[in-house]
């Protein structure tokens, strides 16, 4: 008997496993392969732009992939340097055999943590109320929660061409009958797809003929208890390429033998990472497309062809692969396949990851219709939370838009829906300025130290670090710069136009063109860099950072209106028909929730605004 079974060992289900058993709960974690632990069928990534925030975001809550991550990468860069804070992003090309070592050490290192082999294929259901699960074998596992996180395992068929391959990621063998049990107890099942590029042996690359993409020049960690592990100039080289006319009319000429394009797929693809075939068909009037040349481990000579992902034939790929500038000669070590998997509807699903149908049920990943490690991870480590304080009779854990990108990707999950494979954008974050990389911890280790995923020591860690932003703050305030000499030559020195009138040095530091390094000449600034950047972003956004915040203050108050859990929505008169339906799926717990529902029009928020004030004095 255990309290919580976590079905699935990828990114969501380590996460979700690693959380329920630091929380004390007795923890069992199930996959059919303890090989694939933490795998990596795509590409070997982690981070990017928004994911790499939500990598920040799990690391301030206690979760394992930012620690992980900067254990096991081998090159690693901040996206959008060159624009606002609000955009920027890390992103690593992590080792693919050094990951999941390193994940699976750390499981294995986990108190409270049980690794089980096993194919799960049905459920244990009482009175909607889950008990446990069925293995293959027949043999039955109790437990008080179980957190499904079967990535795209549930019947996954792998396309190339015409062929069509039972299987998941790998070829591994694939779950026959979990999603026609799911099915079976009443949950919604759609169809995805997502696919993979080929993959090239690195002796068979012409490099000279491709742009050197180089890791960054300054120390980064997604962690924000690690210190950097590697050594700048020993990171290895990426490079950039691109598709081509000749690129262009093979994969034309040829779409008919494409699974997609050719009737074989009946899954939905991700919108914003289309194969390589639906970039071409979509984005018809563009020249050429950007693809990176990135290894997958310094263990083995395979290279991963990123932004090339393609069902076409074995014979068209290798065409394809050929057209391309550097690789006339490369050889193809693995094919590009489309694989389509069972998901649930995640309108299904309460904000705390837990089914609506089957209670202390709950799903992460990829089987809710996310695409990506990052928020496949995200989601297992609140279900891994919620699962316990469920278990414990404690209210979940459910993060606002305003404070996590992890709050946002639940939020549009369990509000919106998805059609497609959801993949986390900066556009989706209306409050994305609040949400930076580069305060995830004291946007939410406060709050993880709530919830226990936090310990004392990095709570301390943290208030020591917003003490030293509070010092620093009222040190500039309160030192004012005077237009003696010295002053006017140290802004002369740095090509910078002297001011006319004297200030302090929190005024100086919001002009756009003064540094926080420049602000260091006139007063001694000993603390850590990433203290300085924090300080530095806070006094040249504190304006637009204001405004933000008075957003979220009319947000917040449209959630504070709550709906009652028992309204009845036919008794709502004059709601627009779409609006009571959607209402009546989707059933949100506030006011805010309900204007985020598409379908759902400010004149339905109005009238129903109205019935709560008169039936419920709300």
């Amino acid at each position: 008997m255990y309290d919580l079974i976590v079905v699935g060992g990828g990114h969501a289900g380590c996460e979700a496993s690693h959380a329920g058993a630091i929380l004390g709960l007795k923890t069992a974690l199930v996959t059919s392969n303890i090989k694939n632990i933490a795998d990596m069928p795509c590409n070997p990534s982690i981070g990017g732009t928004a994911k790499g925030i939500i990598v920040r975001e799990i690391d301030a809550l206690g979760g394992l992939m930012g620690i992980i991550a900067d254990k096991s990468h081998f090159q690693i860069k901040m996206l959008n340097n060159g624009k606002g804070p609000a955009v920027r992003s890390l992103r690593a090309q992590a080792d693919k055999i050094t990951y999941p070592k390193n994940m699976l050490k750390a499981l294995n290192d986990t108190p409270n943590l049980t690794i089980i082999t096993g194919m799960v294929e049905d459920l244990m259901i009482e009175n909607n109320t889950v008990k446990g699960i069925i293995l293959s074998t027949g043999e039955k596992i109790s437990s008080k929660a179980v957190i499904l996180t079967t990535g795209t395992y549930l019947k996954g068929n792998i396309l190339i061409g015409s062929e069509n391959t039972p299987g998941g990621p790998h070829g591994e063998a694939r779950s026959n009958y979990l999603s026609d049990n799911l099915k079976k107890y009443g949950l919604s099942i759609v169809r995805l797809k997502t696919g993979t590029p080929p993959r090239i042996k690195k002796d068979s690359i012409d490099f000279s003929k491709m742009q050197v993409e180089r890791g960054d020049d300054k120390y980064y960690t997604f962690s924000f208890d690690t210190e950097p592990l590697y050594k700048i100039n020993d990171q290895q080289k990426c490079y950039l390429i691109y598709t081509n006319e000749n690129t262009h009319n093979i994969i034309k000429s040829n779409l008919d033998k494409s699974a997609m394009y050719g009737g074989y797929v009946t899954g939905v693809g991700p919108r914003y990472c289309p194969s390589i075939e639906d970039k071409i068909v979509r984005f018809h009037d563009k020249e050429r497309h950007q693809l990176f040349l990135e290894p997958e481990s310094l263990y083995y000579d395979e290279w991963y062809l990123q932004g090339f992902s393609t069902s076409m034939p074995r014979d068209i790929q290798e065409k394809m692969v050929h057209s391309l500038n550097g690789l006339e000669n490369a050889l193809i070590t693995k094919y590009a396949y489309a694989i389509e998997y069972d998901a649930i509807d995640p309108l299904q699903m309460k904000p705390s990851l837990e089914n609506k149908i089957i209670e202390n049920l709950f799903t992460a990943g990829q089987i809710n219709g996310t695409s990506g490690y990052e928020e496949a991870a995200a989601q297992g480590l609140i279900a891994g939370i919620n699962a316990h304080h469920k278990i414990k009779g404690i209210d979940p854990l459910i993060l606002k838009r305003n404070e996590a990108y992890i709050g946002v990707l639940i939020d549009d999950l369990v509000t919106k829906g998805t059609k497609e494979p959801y993949r986390m954008l900066t556009s989706r974050a209306e409050f994305r300025l609040l949400l930076r990389h580069d305060n995830a911890d004291i946007r939410l280790r406060e709050i993880g130290y709530k919830h226990g995923t936090i310990d004392k020591l990095r709570y301390e860690k943290l208030q020591e670090k917003i003490s030293n932003i509070n010092n620093i703050k009222n040190v500039l305030l309160n030192t004012n710069i005077h237009l003696n000499k010295e002053t006017k030559d140290k802004f002369i020195n740095a090509n910078l136009e002297v001011p006319t009138r004297s200030m302090s040095l929190y005024l100086l530091l919001k002009r756009p063109e003064i540094t926080i390094d420049f602000i260091k000449k006139f007063i001694p600034l000993d603390y850590s860099l990433d203290i300085l950047e924090e300080v530095e972003t806070e006094i040249k956004y504190e304006g637009y950072i204001a405004k933000a915040y008075q957003e979220v203050e009319k947000m917040l108050k449209l959630e504070e209106k709550l709906i009652p859990e028992d309204i009845n929505y036919e008794d709502v008169l004059n709601l627009a028909s779409e609006a009571r339906q959607k209402l009546e799926k989707i059933r949100p717990k506030s006011i805010g929730q309900a204007a985020r529902i598409s379908g759902v029009n400010p004149s339905d928020l109005s009238i129903l605004s109205v019935y709560l004030k008169k039936k419920y004095h709300k």
